[in-house]
C-alpha cells in the first residue's frame, strides 16, 4: 500500500480474511430488496474472489432490480434453494445486521465467515468484520481494498463497483459523499466504469408505472411539526393499480425530503401483514437510524429503514410521527445547549 491507501484500516484485515478462504466455496450474500450498493458489491465481491482462484456465488432472496441488470450482466445469481448442502462459507455484503438477507441465509449462515458494510447500526455479526461507517457506500470500501491490495479489477467489476457509489451517494449529492469517493470514482472510471452507461440504466429508463406510482406518492403527502418532517405513503393495491413492483420505490422517498424546509422524509409501504417505512434525513445530526432501531430496523445516520407488524397503518403512522418529532426536539435542545 502507499501513502494514499483509501482503506488503511481495513486492508490488513481483508487480507487476512481472503488467505483464509483457500480452497473454500463463497456465498456473497446480499440483502433483501436489493439495491444498487448491494448488486454492486455481490458481482464486485465475486469477480475478483473468483479471478483469485476462489469459488464464489452471489447469493440474493430477491432477484436483481431490472435497473441493476446492466452491471450483474454475466453473474449468475441464485436463491437459497439453489445453493445445495455443501460446505459453503458466508459474506454477507451491505447487511447492516445478520437479519437483513432474510429468514434463510440467517438460518443457513448462523454465524457468517465475514461482514462487509458501511451502515452505523452495525455492530459486528461475522467471524470477520470490515465495517467502515464513514465509508459513502459497501462499494466504495471494497473499491478501496481492491485498490490497495492491487487485486484484479476489470471493467465489469469497476462497473459494478461505481453503481453502488453512484446509487449510495444519490448521485454523489449526500453528505457521506467525500474527496475519497471522487478519488475511487476516478480510478474505476479509469479501469472501464462508464458514468453515461450507468447514468442512462439507473436514471433514465423509467417504466410509465413508476411514473404513476411517483403520482400516487406525491398525492398522499402529510406534513407533521410544522412542514419538517413530510410522510407519504405506498397504500395497498398501488402496485397492481401502476403495474409496478416494489422495487420501482426507489428514490421515491428522496422527494418527501426535498421539499423545502422538510428535515426528515419518509416513504410508509403498505401491507398485508404490515408495512415497510423508508426515512431520510438532509442532516446526520438527525439519525434516523436511532429512530428505526425502536422499530427493529436500522441503516445509516440520513437513510434508514423498518418493516413492522401487528399494527394498523394509521397506529404505525402515529408512533412513527411522535418518535420522529421527539428527535426533532432532541436536536433542538442540544444545539440550545
Amino acid at each position: 500500500m502507499t501513502d494514499n491507501a483509501f482503506c488503511p484500516t481495513l486492508a490488513p484485515s481483508f487480507r487476512a480474511l481472503l488467505d483464509e478462504i483457500q480452497g473454500r466455496c463463497v456465498a456473497v450474500v446480499g440483502h433483501a430488496r436489493p439495491d444498487g450498493d448491494c448488486i454492486g458489491s455481490q458481482v464486485a465481491l465475486a469477480r475478483v474472489l473468483r479471478a483469485l482462484g476462489h469459488q464464489a456465488i452471489c447469493v440474493n432472496q430477491d432477484a436483481v432490480p431490472r435497473r441493476l441488470e446492466f452491471c450483474a450482466r454475466g453473474e449468475s445469481f441464485i436463491n437459497m434453494d439453489g445453493l445445495g448442502q455443501g460446505e459453503i462459507i458466508a459474506i454477507f455484503v451491505d447487511c447492516a445486521d445478520h437479519e437483513r438477507a432474510g429468514k434463510k441465509p440467517r438460518e443457513r449462515f448462523a454465524q457468517p465467515f465475514a461482514n462487509i458494510d458501511h451502515h452505523v447500526s452495525n455492530v459486528g455479526y461475522a467471524t470477520h468484520n470490515c465495517v467502515d461507517a464513514k465509508a459513502a457506500a459497501t462499494c466504495e470500501i471494497l473499491a478501496g481494498l481492491f485498490l490497495d491490495l492491487d487485486l484484479p479489477v476489470d471493467a465489469a467489476t469497476a462497473k459494478a463497483l461505481y453503481a453502488g457509489i453512484v446509487t449510495d451517494t444519490g448521485q454523489f449529492r449526500f453528505a457521506s459523499t467525500t474527496g475519497n469517493t471522487f478519488r475511487l470514482v476516478s480510478e474505476l472510471v479509469s479501469r472501464g466504469a462508464d458514468p453515461v452507461e450507468a447514468g442512462f440504466e439507473l436514471y433514465e429508463r423509467e417504466p410509465l408505472g413508476k411514473m404513476q406510482l411517483l403520482q400516487h406518492f406525491l398525492a398522499s403527502f402529510e406534513m407533521h411539526a410544522d412542514g419538517r418532517i413530510c410522510i407519504g405513503t405506498i397504500a395497498r393495491g398501488v402496485f397492481d393499480q401502476t403495474g409496478t413492483s416494489p422495487e420501482d420505490t426507489e428514490g421515491l422517498v428522496d422527494y418527501a425530503r426535498a421539499i423545502d424546509g422538510v428535515e426528515i422524509g419518509c416513504l410508509i409501504e403498505e401491507k398485508e401483514d404490515g408495512a415497510k417505512a423508508s426515512l431520510r434525513a438532509n442532516d446526520p445530526v438527525f439519525r434516523v437510524d436511532q429512530v428505526a432501531s425502536q422499530f427493529n430496523g436500522g441503516g445509516h445516520a440520513c437513510a434508514a429503514g423498518l418493516n413492522f407488524t401487528g399494527l394498523t397503518t394509521a397506529e404505525f403512522r402515529q408512533r412513527l410521527v411522535q418518535a420522529l418529532i421527539t428527535r426533532l426536539h432532541e436536536v433542538d435542545a442540544s444545539k440550545r445547549n
